[in-house]
């Protein structure tokens, strides 16, 4: 056994061989991690089941059908829903307005996982509204669901990681609970790989490469598998007792926004979404200079395939005419402004022509990448009116 643990581990611990310099003169192809005929790959995407090419040949409600059907075969294969969902309550801790629960729930058939839930302690008659807080990725994977709810019942390195974190990102406030003492049931799960889901050896930022090129090898991808999880989360969070099902909404920042925008196109459970820092197209994001390209972080917001149907856009509009709000920042490096002005038109355009306008809010702020309290009390307001909730 111990000499098992040392073959591991020495496997685990490689240095990759160093490689020789580049000789001047010689030809190369590749740049920036970049092929050199990426300007004429992206030349080849035409988005063939974008809303704005197919208006011509069928109706929106055939459409929407349709392309969401084309997504899921990219998405394939999906885990399994679970038989039945388990639910179990380990950890209970009342706050100001509400309770704090630790769960946990069968996300999948295979996959059994620890949540927060909190439950506001007001009732109300037919149940009360839902929304499924969703993480950023931040390179950060130690916590996940702690990044939104204030944790309890854990190691004081936990609680610290946190505290440290909502400062970062979030302008000081846990997320979760500040909607939750307003009178929303809030679920907040880990992504695979973060927090209680992440890896057995230990954290290491390469092995998100690995994870997703293990996934891709057995006919799935990293980058689907969260977005089914985030599926089947919301259709947990509506079959709670206490949640009034035609009520259920979700929010995210960063990595969390891609995540709730996903969520809004391909669940019907889903009524309205709130995305933060996360919104752009291709044309802007796979250049030689953005952060998308370097791969890594890249791999759990990617699903092989798509790009041949459909921009970011064109995927997030399939949740029209749900409420929906995107705010992006002008000073966020990771996302230039006029993507995410392209990406914000086109959109637009799909949600005035289905009559839905009003329900479709963006803003770009004069912010960084990050989540600060205005744009949370614009959010609740948004959701609020999109989900009859609030006090």
């Amino acid at each position: 056994m111990i000499i098992l643990c040392v073959g591991v581990l020495s496997v685990c611990a490689q240095k990759k061989e160093a490689q020789p310099p580049r000789v001047p003169g010689m030809d190369y192809g590749t740049e920036c991690d970049m092929p050199l005929f990426y300007q004429q790959l992206k030349a080849e995407l035409t988005w063939p089941w974008s809303w704005q090419n197919k208006q011509r040949n069928m109706s929106f409600k055939k459409w929407r059908k349709k392309a969401r059907e084309e997504v899921f075969k990219t998405m394939q294969m999906a885990p399994p829903a679970p038989e039945d969902y388990g639910y179990e309550v380990t950890g209970r801790e009342q706050r100001e307005g509400y309770e704090a629960l630790k769960i946990k729930f069968n996300i999948n058939k295979w996959e059994r996982v620890t949540a927060y839930l909190l439950v506001p302690y007001r009732k109300k008659e037919g149940g009360l509204p839902a929304l499924l807080m969703l993480h950023d990725h931040g390179a950060h994977f130690s916590i996940g669901k702690e990044k939104m709810v204030r944790p309890f019942g854990v190691d004081s390195l936990v609680v610290a990681d946190a505290e440290d974190w909502v400062q970062r990102c979030y302008d000081g406030r846990y997320v979760g609970d500040e909607f939750a003492r307003a009178g929303y049931v809030v679920l907040s799960t880990d992504a695979l790989f973060w927090g209680d889901r992440g890896r057995k050896e230990g954290v290491r930022y390469d092995s998100q490469q690995a994870l997703s090129a293990n996934l891709l090898q057995m006919g799935t991808s990293w980058g689907a598998w969260i977005t089914w999880d985030d599926i089947r989360s919301a259709e947990f969070l509506a079959h709670l007792p206490m949640v009034d099902g035609e009520r259920i909404g979700c929010v995210g920042f960063s990595m969390g926004a891609y995540r709730s925008w996903m969520a809004a196109a391909l669940s019907d459970v889903i009524k309205a979404s709130v995305s933060v820092c996360w919104m752009n197209d291709t044309e802007h994001l796979m250049s030689l200079t953005n952060n998308q390209n370097k791969g890594g972080s890249a791999y759990s917001m990617l699903v092989p395939g798509i790009r041949n149907l459909m921009d970011y856009a064109d995927v997030a509009a399939l949740a029209c005419p749900k409420p929906t709000l995107f705010f992006n920042g002008s000073r966020d490096k990771l996302f230039p402004v006029e993507g995410v002005e392209n990406a914000y038109a086109k959109m637009r355009e799909v949600w005035k022509q289905q009559k839905a306008d009003k329900n479709f809010v963006t803003k770009i702020w004069d912010e960084k990448h990050f989540f600060n309290r205005q744009m949370q009390q614009e959010a609740k307001e948004f959701l609020d009116t999109a989900l009859g909730g609030g006090q």
